[in-house]
């Protein structure tokens, strides 16, 4: 090969392995979140699954370089790295379902090594192998390594922009998995033919070659499929979002965690909490203003709206927004609806409201900066006075740690905290709200049911809304550290939470998503 068009080989090969390290590690977080939330321990497990990763690679390309220079053993490296990502797909669910019964944080740690370590390792071994090639002289290896290792960082900066910003929302992740691996595979293959050792019988490349791409052409891809159900699938820029119906009515999935399931009959909302979310209005004589942090489908923006309610609704992601309008009928509702983060909107807003509720948790992850001090200080500027909170957290039990730290950090801000069990019995997974507010939260009457759905059911909206109000308590947080900006391990108590929680989901996965 001449030796600029070998120069020029090997700049493309190290610009296409430092890209796919980059692109490698933003798709961990979409092919893992989904099971694990997309959480502190998620990202601390891929930077550290990455960095170790790319260590032994240039160990290892380095030792290699210094056994032998061969153009072809580089592009077989790079090509070995493609054929492994393509297979991610079809290996993910026996990884994960390996560690299932491992803790949070062993599982996500193991997931991400098994995963992702040997792949990256082998791209990390391409620069310092590359820049063996590349040196004629011992007097040049400084700006030959420095051009190479600068063409592979600039080529990571420009991946992790392209793939967050345009690839994952337009793709998909098993495709783009897919695709770095074809292209890795396919860059490897063209720099063998390329080079000079095109001429011996590249038969362990070409058979290489040859499963890498039926792998990626076979490779598992998920699209809609309303014949058995499946109305939608997307990458938004924060989830992945998935609108399913079955006889259970239309369910809003994001990141495997249930966010909306509503009767088609009706639009109303069939999960019980969204039911005791409307003891708030109880406080008022004539319907107000209402802030809703967090959209979903928007079930709760029709219940608020039907009672005659003026609702504004926030909601950070726009794939959120527009799935809520184009199968949950969000528009027919007449809500004005602010595309950003629940906090900037607090913060800058102008308007106050009767009530603020925050619906942002899910299964996946618990926004940290939703709930310090900080936080709730500055919804209560948004509050008009006498205004009224309502948070709905996930927890394990009515004395789950997490429910004292939030009542003592929004004891920081308000007067009164009420906590409104759901779960039966007391020990087990389930929503909670807790009310807070510079008022006595027992002043109203005893709440009864408008539930569309029969009261009598132990589990329908009517009964939740009456189970709630008749346990109401008040958390014993004396004594409790609230969480803040600076300190606030939510992460760490949400671990559990966020376990039992996937366990749940699961189980209603198989149910109406067979095969999943």
């Amino acid at each position: 090969m001449p030796v600029k068009q070998h120069r020029i080989s090997l700049y493309v090969i190290v610009a296409v392995s430092g890209a796919s390290v980059l692109s490698l590690e933003i798709l961990g977080t979409r092919i893992l979140g989904p099971f694990y939330g997309v959480s502190l321990f998620l990202w601390s497990a891929l930077i550290t699954v990455t960095l170790a990763a790319l260590s032994v690679g240039y160990l290892l390309g380095g030792r290699w370089a210094d056994r032998t220079t061969s153009f072809g053993r580089l592009a077989g490296i790079v090509s070995l790295a493609g054929v492994w990502i393509v297979t991610i797909p079809w290996i993910q669910g026996p990884v994960i379902g390996l560690a299932e019964a491992w803790g949070l944080r062993t599982a996500t740690l193991a997931t991400s090594f098994l995963l992702f370590f040997v792949p990256l390792a082998m791209l990390g071994a391409v620069t310092p192998y590359a820049v063996r090639l590349s040196t004629t002289a011992v007097e040049s290896v400084g700006t030959v390594a420095g051009r190479l290792f600068a063409v592979s960082t600039l080529a990571s900066v420009v991946s992790a922009l392209v793939t967050g910003f345009v690839l994952i929302p337009n793709l998909g992740v098993f495709m783009l998995t897919t695709g770095v691996g074809a292209l890795l595979i396919f860059t490897g293959a063209a720099g063998l033919f390329a080079s000079r050792e095109a001429g011996k019988p590249p038969l362990r490349t070409s058979v290489l070659v040859i499963i890498g791409l039926s792998a990626a052409w076979a490779s598992p891809s998920e699209s809609a499929d309303p014949d058995h159900g499946l109305l939608e699938v997307k990458q938004s820029p924060y989830a992945e979002i998935r609108v399913f119906e079955n006889a259970d009515g239309r369910h809003l999935f994001i990141d495997h965690g249930i966010h909306t399931r509503v009767d088609t009959a009706t639009w109303s909302s069939t999960l019980p909490y969204t039911a005791v979310m409307e003891i708030p209005e109880k406080y008022y004589p004539q319907p107000g203003r209402m802030l809703l942090v967090g959209l979903g489908g928007g079930s709760l923006v029709r219940r608020y709206r039907t009672d005659g309610w003026e609702v504004d609704a926030v909601e950070i992601d726009p794939d959120v927004i527009a799935t809520a309008r184009k199968f949950f009928r969000l528009d027919e509702y007449g809500a004005t609806i602010f595309n950003l983060d629940g906090r900037r909107y607090l913060s800058t807003t102008g308007r106050k409201y009767d009530i603020i509720l925050i619906d942002a948790f899910g299964s996946s992850a618990i926004p940290f900066h939703l709930i310090t001090t900080e936080a709730f200080a500055v919804a209560k500027t948004a509050l008009k006075p006498g205004g009224v909170l309502a948070m709905n957290l996930i927890c394990i039990g009515w004395d789950d740690p997490l429910v004292a730290h939030v009542a003592a950090t929004l004891r920081g801000s308000f007067r009164d905290v009420l906590a409104l069990p759901m779960a039966e019995p007391p020990d087990r997974l389930g929503n909670l709200i807790l009310l807070a507010g510079d008022r006595e939260m027992e002043t109203i009457p005893d709440p009864e049911s408008n539930s569309e759905l029969d009261p009598e059911w132990r589990f329908s909206p009517g009964y939740a809304i009456l189970h709630a109000w008749d346990n109401r308590f008040r958390p014993a947080a004396d004594g409790v550290t609230p969480y803040t900006d600076d300190l606030n391990p939510v992460d760490v108590r949400s671990e559990e939470i966020k376990l039992a929680a996937r366990a749940e989901v699961r189980k209603y996965y198989r149910k109406v998503l067979p095969g999943r």
